[in-house]
């Protein structure tokens, strides 16, 4: 059976795999076994992850970097998690915050009642501003804003990129594809100017940046050279910012769309904005479950491809090495048997549903040694901004006009036009 469609459909995704827990499959040209289990996903991912690398699609979409974490040698994958761990951990995180907020205020209040805002653009210049601002230091205030305007430009332009399939060949030759490649060199070139910069200012030896540049084996020598740190902050960067970007978009036309959920989220915030959720524990919030039931519906990774490196058996199927298995957060998502009423916007949902650690039917950032690194960094943006947005603004989109879901390099609402109104 093949999955070759220009744009992923997900209803004849569901149809093809629907009583199959395993099923030969060709994706975007790829013969695959398509694992739609969560119980299997949670054993390639987590209790025999060793037996399984990075697939065919995997290749197929990466286009940043192939050093540092996106490397094929596990090793160096395993190293440069632990690099990036100390300034994305949550307690680093926290410290964070106020930068978080004032960048994300200084961009909503630009914004002019009534003006037609295109949310998904805003909200890749409020995210990757962030990115910039609080993961680089030592740096200008005025290059560090034209860093990340440069990135917002990058990430706009991923976001949009069709991952896989004839849609991507097609790309590969359009002006779309001169306009990625357009915004990647402008944003690589500046900031190899600022890792110039760091280089020859011994005092600056904090953030992200100087941490790459100063890592070292143990005769003392540079591991990664200026030009591969470039690379690995290039795609750490538009990784943790596309993503970010997708499911607060998402999260936006939902509020539109649920006056109460929006009434419910807007009390919880102020709550949690006057420190009165200091000693909240699980899903007491509702703006953890908001989030929560945004990144089930709406997980910016929505496919991801292993391959076997050696001869394994899955659910009693033999798979030889170098075979592709392919699952979907989307698809595992939305199991009725796991979610009822799936495709139903409920964070009440998480008051009583609770994630069986033995499966992987709950994987927004991934689990096990390949999970999201910036999963902490992300809940606690996602908060701040949609606490700022929210604060600021109402926002509505046309009730006439349908959103359609984007499955790209994230799972996306195409064309998102909002307009907002003082709150």
């Amino acid at each position: 059976m093949a999955l070759d469609s220009p744009a992923f459909r997900f209803s004849r995704m569901e149809s093809l795999l629907r009583g199959h827990r395993l099923r030969r499959l060709t994706v975007d040209g790829v013969d695959a076994m398509f694992v739609s289990d969560p119980v299997l996903v949670r054993r390639i991912l987590v209790s025999d992850s060793k037996n399984y690398g990075k697939g065919e699609l995997f290749r197929k979409a990466r286009n940043l970097s192939r050093v540092g974490m996106l490397s094929e040698d596990e090793a160096m994958h395993r190293h440069y998690r632990r690099l990036a761990n100390p300034y994305l951990r949550s307690t680093m995180v926290d410290d964070y915050v106020p930068t978080m907020r004032d960048i994300a205020r200084a961009a909503v209040t630009a914004w002019r009642a009534g003006d037609t805002v295109d949310i998904q653009s805003e909200m890749c210049r409020i995210t990757c501003a962030i990115s910039v601002g609080t993961l680089i230091s030592g740096l200008p205030p005025e290059t560090t804003r034209e860093l990340g305007e440069r990135l917002s430009r990058l990430a706009w332009e991923m976001i949009r990129k069709p991952l896989y399939g004839k849609s991507a060949s097609r790309a590969a030759r359009t002006s779309a594809a001169r306009r990625l490649s357009r915004a990647r060199t402008e944003f690589r070139d500046l900031l190899a100017d600022c890792i110039a910069v760091l280089l020859n200012s011994p005092e600056a030896r904090d953030g992200y940046l100087s941490s790459l540049l100063a890592d070292s084996d143990a005769e003392g020598n540079r591991i990664l050279t200026p030009d591969q740190v470039c690379e690995e902050a290039v795609m750490m960067m538009t990784a943790a910012t596309v993503t970010t970007a997708s499911v607060m978009s998402w999260a936006l036309y939902v509020l539109s769309r649920n006056p109460l959920t929006e009434e419910r989220l807007l009390k919880d915030l102020i709550r949690r904005r006057s420190g009165h959720a200091a000693h909240e524990h699980g899903t007491s919030s509702y703006t953890l479950r908001f989030l929560m039931e945004i990144l089930r519906l709406y997980p910016p990774v929505w496919i991801s491809c292993r391959k076997t490196l050696s001869d394994v058996t899955l659910d009693d199927h033999a798979l030889p090495a170098g075979t592709n298995v392919v699952f979907s957060s989307y698809l595992l998502h939305r199991r009725p048997d796991q979610y009822p009423d799936p495709n139903r916007f409920d964070p009440d949902r998480w008051l009583t549903h609770r994630i069986d650690p033995a499966e992987a039917s709950y994987i927004p950032f991934g689990i096990g040694s390949k999970g999201c690194i910036g999963e902490p960094f992300a809940w606690q943006e996602l908060e701040v901004v949609l606490d700022v947005v929210t604060q600021e603004w109402k926002l509505s989109a046309d009730p006439d006009r349908q959103i359609r879901t984007a499955p790209e390099t994230t799972l996306h609402p195409r064309r998102l036009l909002m307009v907002p109104q003082p709150r």
